[in-house]
């Protein structure tokens, strides 16, 4: 029973009502195609290059080693608790469930604004491989951001379509196209090196992006970092597809930090060896079109549009894994009524094995929110900025409690079964680090620069507070709606409760 977590998930007072069927591979693929190095790393290294040059290669390094302790914490809560919705429910089980609704409402709505977010990143690369998929204007101005908003729309409804259909096809799928990243990313990184035309020292440059900040180039590298940060957080989707697992305890720990790790060390020499490569390191096109530049200039426009090709498919998967993962956030928190209509997007659909309303509800108000943007030039940075925060403070409402319960002496809990991974006496240091980190950039996404969220015209007070007044709005206007209204409401359904005694049946 315990192996394959259905104890635990007694804990919380629900019956598993999901087909277990994925494996370790799977759990991984999820975890690393929501991290998707390869989408991330080029879909943002313009906004790292244009703001920091080259030498803002050295944010991925630091991010990775701030998300380390993210992930390790969460790498112990997942080894107790593999459960579908995974921040909302560790933060019920380590605070109350005030919290835990704020953690999971602020992941959904992160998840959300990431699918946007991401989907968007098809405009930097599909009409790099061809103009045909220039549908809309020339690929400036607001014509750049209506054929990205037209190009994401198609790819939100195909992750919709493949999501309501099951878990089964969506892991096939999923695991097939993270197979196809990591092999080519490793491939990219072989090619990138018989291509070399300067040293690894053109991680030192600047290319002047210091000028014009008051503390020098600490200004243009806190923006630049962006880039990085971008590309590092999802890790817990693996423990999130916990109830759809295989010995969930043992595989969720492994695929979070397995993810993490691989991410890292593939697109830091992604970058590291494209710098190196690059024909001119002062080409205007580092900071409009990003490493999508470089494939073409250092490899050839046959090679490089076949690497392109690679990342259009790492693009639909971790847009397929991060509608994923939205998925199981507002199951989890359906099933216990803390959404509104919370029985019909709860309901798992027999055939398929899986919720199909939240499907597609997440994917249309995906696609709104890009439509809401559809001539906005600064979509790109701005939509994932907000992403980003958010992700970071609903990891924080884990983070936070952890490291209460820590020093209350009140974690890890007692009777947790030999073998199951655990930070030990180093828990505390790690925890500490992660609510720092967490914090800290919070505070430095969040801060309302020009450069990210008043970038073009047309300038306007409000893009530039987007950020505050984003977070500040959905935040304290979602949990007014939950204090007043849905508090009130919140229980498990009937349906997903568990048996109140070990012979009793659950009603399906």
């Amino acid at each position: 029973m315990s192996d394959t977590g259905d104890r635990e998930l007694g804990e919380f007072g629900y019956t598993n009502q999901l087909k277990r069927t994925l494996g370790s591979f799977h759990t991984f693929a999820a975890g690393i195609s929501y991290i998707s190095v390869l989408t991330g790393v080029f879909q943002l290294s313009y906004l790292g290059l244009s703001e920091g040059g080259p030498a803002y290669w050295w944010s991925w390094p630091a991010v990775f080693i701030g998300q380390l302790m993210v992930a390790l914490c969460f790498a112990e809560l997942a080894a107790q608790y593999p459960v579908a919705g995974s921040v909302y429910n560790w933060a019920k089980k380590l605070s109350n469930p005030h919290i835990a609704w704020m953690a999971g409402w602020m992941m959904l709505l992160a998840s959300i604004v990431s699918i946007s977010a991401t989907a968007l990143a098809y405009q930097r690369t599909l009409p790099q491989i061809t103009s045909f998929f220039q549908f809309i204007g020339d690929g400036t101005g607001t014509s750049d951001a209506a054929n990205g908003v037209l190009l994401a729309t198609v790819l939100i409804v195909f992750t919709t379509l493949i999501n309501a259909f099951g878990v089964k096809l969506m892991a096939r799928i999923n695991s097939a196209g993270v197979f196809v990243e990591l092999l080519f990313a490793v491939l990219l990184v072989v090619f990138l090196a018989f291509h070399f035309v300067r040293g690894p020292s053109v991680v030192t440059q600047t290319n002047g992006t210091e000028a014009g900040h008051s503390s020098g180039y600490l200004g243009a590298f806190l923006i630049a970092g962006i880039a990085s940060s971008y590309v590092m957080y999802g890790f817990d989707t693996a423990a999130s597809l916990g109830e759809e697992s295989l010995n969930p305890h043992r595989n969720a720990p492994k695929a979070i930090l397995r993810a993490l790790v691989a991410s890292f060390v593939l697109g830091g020499l992604i970058i590291l060896f494209a710098l190196m490569a690059v024909g001119n390191i002062h080409a205007p096109e580092l900071g409009t079109v990003g490493l999508q530049y470089v494939l073409t200039d250092a490899l050839g426009p046959a090679i490089g549009r076949v690497f392109l090709f690679v990342v259009f498919i790492a693009i639909t998967v971790c847009v397929l894994a991060v509608h994923t993962a939205a998925i199981r956030i507002a199951f989890a928190m359906a099933r216990d009524n803390a959404l509104p209509g919370g029985r019909k997007l709860a309901r798992v659909n027999k055939t398929t094995g899986t919720p199909v309303l939240p499907a597609i509800v997440i994917g249309v108000l995906a696609v709104a929110l890009l439509v809401l943007n559809i001539n906005s030039t600064q979509i790109f940075s701005a939509v994932t900025s907000l992403a980003i925060i958010l992700i970071y403070l609903s990891y924080l409402l884990v983070t936070v409690p952890m490291l209460i319960r820590r020093l209350r002496g009140r974690w890890p809990r007692e009777g947790t079964p030999a073998g199951r991974f655990s930070l030990g006496r180093w828990g505390l240091p790690v925890n500490v680090l992660g609510v720092l980190w967490g914090g800290a950039m919070t505070i430095n996404l969040a801060w309302p620069r020009n450069e990210i969220y008043n970038a073009s015209p047309p300038y306007h007070w409000y893009l530039q507070w987007i950020s505050v007044l984003f977070v500040g709005v959905f935040a304290a206007g979602g949990f007014a709606y939950y204090w007043f209204v849905q508090r009130h409401k919140v229980g498990v359904l009937a349906d997903h409760a568990a048996a109140s005694a070990p012979d009793e049946e659950v009603s399906r």
